[in-house]
C-alpha cells in the first residue's frame, strides 16, 4: 500500500466492472457501456473509439490495433489482430531504387491499410452484446460536439503540431495552431464516418464514399493505394504466445506484434535474483538494461508479418534465454544497443475492461508516430497512420516492405496471472513497450508492489540513443550507471504510460492507471 503522506494515487476498486485507459471520458464511456447491459467488448470499441478524438495525436480510424480477449465464463485467451497490409503497390525495390536506405516516415510510402475498424466490427460480430450503431452512439456525440484538451494532450499537440500537412493541417489544427489546453476539438468529418460504420459495419468504411476519399487523398500523395486494398482488408483471429516468470503467466499477443520480446526479456531475467536488489537501485536497472539489448536484437532479426515469421519459437525458448543471460556482465555494460527496425516513437493508447461476467479485453490502439503520417483525407479528415516505417528496406530480411505484408508492430496487448488473479494489462510507448512490460511484471513478481505502485514507479530505457532514465531515479543512481560504462541521460519526457485491471479471485475488481497520462481507472 502507498504512503498517504506523499503524493499519488489509490489503486480503484469496484466488483461488477471497470475501465483503465489514457483519458477520463473513455473510461467514463466505458463504464456507461457496461451499466446500461453492454459487455466488455462493447466498452473497449466505445472507448477505444472515443480516445481518436480525446487523443488525435496517438490514435483514430486511420490505424491499427492488437486485442486479447478473455472470453467470459473462460479462461482461454484470444488474439486478434486488427493491423492492416501495406498497399500491394509497395515494393521496397523500388523505394531502394530512389535512393531510400529506410522507410519514410512523413509520405504516402509509409502508410499501410488502417486495420482497426475491420477488427473492431470483428470483436463485435463475436463477442458483442450490442449492436455497433449503439456502441458508437457516445463517441459520434463527441467527435461532433467537440472535447477540451487535456493536459498531456496538449503537450504532445504542441510539441509535434510541425508534422502536419496538407489537409491534416486543416482538420487538426485550429486557425493554423495546436489547441490551448481546455479548447474544444471536434472531428465532425469523422464523426459522419462513424455514423456509416454504425448503419453499415466495416462496408462503412472500406467501401463508398469514405474509402474513396482515403485512396484519392493518398494517390494524390504519391501513394499506390487502390481500392481494392481496402476491400480485402481483414482482422484475424489467432493464438497468443506465453512464457512463465516468478510462478506467474505472461500473455502476449502474438507476431507482427513484439510481444515475444516481452517474453524473451523475462526469461532473461530468470537468471538472475532481481528480488534481491534494490528495486530502484542501480543493479537492477543495469541488469534490465543488458537484458533490453539482447532481446531487442533478437527481435529485430525475428519479428514480421506472421506469414514471414519462422524463428518464434527458438526466440521464445529457454535455452536461447539462458544463453543470452550468460553474456552479461553484472558489473559491467555491453556495446551499444542494435539499431531498430522499425523507426523511434512514443504514440499509442491501451485500454482494458472488465464485465460483471469477466470477459475481459486488453487493446492497443494506434497510428505508429505522434499523427501517423502526418497525413490526413481531405473531405473526412481521418489521419493516416505510417505503420510501414515498421517495415525495413533491407533486402531479404524477414520484415523488407512489401505489397501485402504486415510490418513488424510495437503495439502489444498483455494479460499477466498471478495464482488465480487475472491481469490484463498494457504499456504505451512504442519500442518502450517490451521492456514496459518486464517492468511492470518484475515490480509485481519480485518487489511486491501493488497494482498502481507497480505503475507509478520510476523507469529507465536503453535504446539506440542511450540509456533514458526518468527524474525520479536518485541522481547517484545515474552516476554509477554511467560508471560501468552506459550512455546516461535524463529522459526528455515520461517513458510509456500503462492500465491495468486485476481480476481478484476473491472476487473484486483492481483498477490502475498511469499518472503519465490524463487518464484513469473507473469502476461500478
Amino acid at each position: 500500500m502507498r504512503d498517504f503522506h506523499f503524493p499519488g494515487r489509490s489503486a480503484v476498486y469496484a466488483t461488477n466492472g471497470m475501465c483503465a485507459t489514457s483519458h477520463p471520458l473513455a473510461a467514463r464511456v466505458a463504464i456507461d457501456v457496461l451499466a446500461q447491459g453492454g459487455n466488455a467488448a462493447d466498452a473497449a470499441i466505445a472507448g477505444a473509439v472515443l480516445l481518436g478524438l480525446c487523443e488525435p495525436q496517438m490514435t483514430g480510424l486511420g490505424g491499427d490495433c492488437f486485442v486479447l480477449v478473455k472470453p467470459a465464463g473462460d479462461e482461454k485467451i484470444l488474439a486478434l489482430n486488427g493491423s492492416g497490409r501495406a498497399p500491394a503497390g509497395l515494393d521496397a525495390a523500388d523505394l531502394r531504387a530512389r535512393g531510400l536506405a529506410a522507410m519514410p516516415l512523413d509520405t504516402a510510402d509509409a502508410v499501410t491499410v488502417p486495420g482497426a475498424v475491420d477488427a473492431f466490427c470483428r470483436l463485435n460480430t463475436r463477442f458483442g452484446r450490442w449492436g455497433m450503431d449503439r456502441i458508437l452512439a457516445p463517441a459520434i456525440g463527441y467527435f461532433d460536439a467537440g472535447v477540451p484538451v487535456a493536459p498531456r494532450v496538449r503537450s504532445d499537440w504542441a510539441r509535434d503540431a510541425h508534422r502536419l500537412q496538407g489537409a491534416a493541417r486543416r482538420h487538426f489544427l485550429i486557425d493554423g495552431a495546436a489547441p490551448a489546453l481546455a479548447q474544444r476539438f471536434a472531428a465532425p468529418g469523422q464523426a459522419e464516418v462513424l455514423r456509416r460504420i454504425a448503419r453499415e459495419g466495416r462496408a462503412g468504411f472500406y467501401a463508398g464514399e469514405v474509402a474513396e476519399d482515403m485512396v484519392a487523398s493518398l494517390r494524390a500523395a504519391g501513394g499506390t493505394h487502390t481500392l481494392e486494398d481496402f476491400a480485402a482488408t481483414e482482422a484475424s483471429w489467432g493464438e497468443p504466445v506465453s512464457g512463465t516468470y516468478g510462478g506467474a503467466e505472461i500473455i502476449e499477443h502474438p507476431p507482427n506484434g513484439q510481444g515475444a520480446t516481452a517474453i524473451l526479456m523475462l526469461n532473461i531475467l530468470s537468471h538472475f535474483d532481481l528480488a534481491s536488489l534494490a528495486p530502484f537501485g542501480t543493479a537492477r536497472a543495469h541488469l534490465e538494461a543488458e537484458a533490453t539489448k539482447l532481446a531487442y536484437d533478437a527481435r529485430n532479426r525475428i519479428i514480421a508479418d506472421p506469414d514471414h515469421t519462422t524463428r518464434l519459437a527458438h526466440m521464445i525458448a529457454p535455452e536461447t534465454a539462458a544463453r543470452l543471460a550468460a553474456l552479461i556482465d553484472p558489473k559491467r555494460a555491453m556495446a551499444a544497443a542494435a539499431p531498430l527496425t522499425e523507426a523511434i516513437h512514443r504514440e499509442t493508447i491501451y485500454i482494458t475492461v472488465v464485465d460483471r461476467d469477466r470477459m475481459a479485453v486488453s487493446m492497443i490502439y494506434s497510428i505508429f508516430h505522434s499523427f501517423g503520417s502526418g497525413l490526413a483525407s481531405e473531405r473526412f479528415g481521418i489521419n493516416f497512420q505510417n505503420r510501414g516505417a515498421g517495415f525495413t528496406l533491407a533486402e531479404g530480411h524477414p520484415n523488407e516492405a512489401k505489397g501485402g505484408k504486415r510490418p513488424m508492430h510495437t503495439i502489444i496487448p498483455g494479460f499477466l496471472r498471478e495464482g488465480r488473479d487475472t491481469i490484463p494489462f498494457g504499456v504505451m510507448g512504442g519500442a518502450y513497450q517490451p521492456c514496459g512490460h518486464t517492468r511492470v511484471v518484475t515490480n509485481l513478481r519480485d518487489f511486491g508492489l501493488d497494482l498502481q505502485s507497480a505503475l507509478d514507479a520510476p523507469r529507465c530505457f536503453t535504446g539506440v540513443d542511450g540509456m533514458q532514465v526518468e527524474r525520479s531515479y536518485d541522481r547517484s543512481v545515474m552516476a554509477e550507471l554511467a560508471a560501468m560504462g552506459h550512455q546516461v541521460r535524463e529522459a526528455d519526457e515520461a517513458l510509456g504510460g500503462a492500465q491495468a485491471i486485476r481480476i481478484s479471485a476473491e472476487g473484486h475488481l483492481e483498477g490502475a492507471s498511469d499518472p503519465r497520462k490524463d487518464g484513469c481507472a473507473l469502476g461500478y
